[in-house]
């Protein structure tokens, strides 16, 4: 790698870049400061508040971050990789921020040297992609469900609860390795909260829903289900046509056939029916009467979720117009269903399609049960992604033996690309040193004494115990990460902050209302 001491650009070469490049980061910075302080065993919380005074308590990098007030575009960025790492693996999301802002300090320290930023990105780009395969390689799967590494990550992720720990344990178990593997399952949407709630798992679905009927009859076994996308009314019809002959026979047509709709569900034997959207009154009524529970406004993941595991098909409103006979296979079923009422909850049970457990959070207050569930869900988002990639060393020390193996790769690198390829080994530090730094110690002393350790002994498991600051080994500890969040931080981070120093300038957009006018 050429000489880091010798500017590349002259001064004169470099203007173009340096405004809105310094600005960028700057405003990347502060984003990374309000998470950085909540990260590692030792990390604190931070306290939102709104303009209408009201509060929240957390140190969970993804609720920070969606409900900062952020107005630098640049900054907004990085916002959203902790929304899209929350959505890809469901925790991480304050590594990811640290990374990506560190990759852009990292980067724009070398563009206000003199390197061409096109060099920088491409470097970044090299040094992402190699250390992402040695992570890897480096990964440790997880076989069994019962598995104490397993239990382990669940306990780091569920910020040491160990109610939580056995919650999420209990309903992975219940679940099953295949059903974890699944590619659209997340067990973290297993997870409800409710403050009047007793916490425990549940071999069945817990449904939210809107209004149901009142006076509703003990349903048979099997309890027989059918779903319903929309409303379940009569069809529209238009206003304007209702003022003619024609468009009021249609609507008296439209509302007959409707009327056949609700007595063939009756014939049919349904005895759950559960709706998108709002319900007629008249269809509720006759439904009642016939011993049929009607729940309304159930969402449609919720419906999603029902359909497989009670293994009926959601309909549209025109589906239900198919006979009897086409509509029978349609129909789910499952051994009983059971109204929560004071919590706004179906407790259905007994499916017969796929299995699925559902993780019951309650807590004294509204504002303590938000944060529960909140914990619990990156708890079982740890324990899905440790199923589905195996797990790494934890505090910093993957990251940390990483960024070795990337400085010995940058020596290979000709060119100025290598300088890119050093911004990536100096941010992979970054996790390591801010637990350090969290837990009261000297980052800069306790990192490098663990770099040193981890280069003699041939190990990539040494990090630093955050309660007496002595190096030991974090898979001994039983401090280990799962492989997916790992992976995912850094490569939406390298993702990221590649864009963020692609932006040579930031030009303000036309109002939509003053492009109008032109």
């Amino acid at each position: 790698m050429e000489s880091q001491d010798e500017p590349i650009l002259t001064p004169e070469e470099r203007k173009p870049f340096s405004g809105a490049l310094t600005v960028n980061a700057e405003a990347v910075r502060r984003v990374a400061e309000a998470v950085r302080g909540t990260l590692g065993p030792k990390g604190l919380d931070t306290m939102l508040v709104g303009d209408d005074g009201g509060v929240i308590v957390t140190n969970d990098g993804v609720t920070i971050l969606n409900r900062m007030d952020i107005r630098h575009p640049a900054a907004r960025m990085v916002a959203g990789i902790a929304r899209a790492q929350q959505e890809e693996v469901g925790d991480g999301t304050t590594t990811a921020t640290l990374l990506t802002a560190a990759l852009v300090e990292e980067g724009a320290k070398q563009v206000a040297r003199g390197v061409p930023v096109s060099k920088v990105i491409a470097g970044i780009r090299r040094g992402i992609r190699y250390a992402l395969e040695k992570m890897q390689a480096m990964a440790q799967p997880i076989w069994d469900l019962e598995d104490d590494w397993l239990q382990r990550i669940v306990y780091t992720a569920g910020r040491e609860q160990e109610d939580l720990t056995e919650l999420v344990i209990e309903a992975a178990v219940l679940m099953g390795r295949e059903k974890l593997l699944e590619k659209d399952f997340r067990l973290a949407d297993a997870v409800m909260a409710h403050p009047r709630a007793e916490h425990g798992v549940f071999n069945g679905l817990l449904v939210p829903r809107g209004r149901i009927n009142l006076r509703t009859a003990d349903t048979g076994t099997p309890v027989r289900v059918l779903l319903v996308a929309e409303d379940f009314r009569p069809e529209p019809v238009d206003e304007e046509a209702l003022g003619t002959e024609a468009g009021f026979a249609k609507q008296e047509s439209l509302k007959q056939e409707f009327e056949r709709i609700i007595l063939k569900l009756v014939d049919l034997d349904v005895d759950l029916v559960l709706v998108e959207g709002e319900v007629d009154s008249g269809a509720e009524e006759v439904l009642t009467d016939a011993g049929i529970v009607v729940a309304q406004q159930v969402g449609l993941d919720q419906l999603v979720r029902v359909a497989d595991y009670t293994g009926a098909r959601i309909l549209k409103r025109t589906g239900l117009k198919r006979s009897p006979e086409e509509l029978e296979p349609l129909i789910g079923s499952c051994t009983e269903v059971e109204d929560e009422g004071r919590l706004g909850w179906l407790r259905i049970s007994g499916g017969a399609g796929k299995p699925f457990a559902s993780i019951l959070v309650g807590a004294t207050t509204e504002e303590v049960v938000e944060e529960r569930e909140r914990i619990a869900k990156d708890a079982a988002a740890a324990a899905q992604a440790a199923i589905r990639g195996g797990f790494l060393p934890g505090g910093g020390a993957a990251e940390l033996a990483l960024a070795r193996e990337v400085e010995k790769y940058g020596d290979t690198v000709q060119g100025m690309e290598a300088f890119g390829v050093a911004a990536v080994a100096e941010a992979l530090h970054r996790p390591m040193s801010q637990v350090v730094a969290n837990a009261g110690f000297n980052p800069l002393e306790k990192v490098e004494e663990v770099k040193a350790l981890q280069w003699k002994r041939q190990t990539v498991s040494l990090g630093i115990d955050c309660d007496r600051g002595a190096v030991c080994d974090m898979v001994d500890m039983g401090v280990v990460d799962p492989l997916p969040v790992k992976y995912h931080a850094l490569q939406a981070a390298g993702e990221v902050s590649t864009a963020i120093l692609r932006i040579h300038t930031v030009v303000k957009m036309r109002s939509t209302d003053a492009e109008s006018m032109r």
